[in-house]
C-alpha cells in the first residue's frame, strides 16, 4: 500500500507518490463518473494501481495498492 496524492491539471488526473517523488498521469480508469470513480487505473509509466472506488473528489490523498509494475 502506498499513500498517493491525486489532483486534476489541464483536464488530466495526476498521480503523485511522495515517497518515490514520482508523478505520472492516469491514462485509464475502471470507473470514471462523478458518483463512482476509481478502481483499477493504468498510469503513464505502465504501472497498474487500485484506487478505492467512491465519489470523485479531487484533490485528495488516498491509500492505494500497486497491482503490477510497468505492464507486467
Amino acid at each position: 500500500m502506498a499513500k498517493v496524492m491525486l489532483r486534476e491539471k489541464d483536464g488530466k488526473v495526476k498521480f503523485y507518490v511522495a515517497k518515490k517523488d514520482m508523478e505520472e498521469t492516469i491514462l485509464s480508469i475502471e470507473f470514471d463518473t462523478e458518483e463512482k470513480w476509481g478502481g483499477e487505473v493504468k498510469i503513464s509509466n505502465g504501472d497498474t494501481w487500485l484506487i478505492p472506488v467512491g465519489p470523485k473528489k479531487l484533490p485528495c490523498e488516498l491509500e492505494v495498492k500497486r497491482l503490477s509494475i510497468g505492464g507486467e
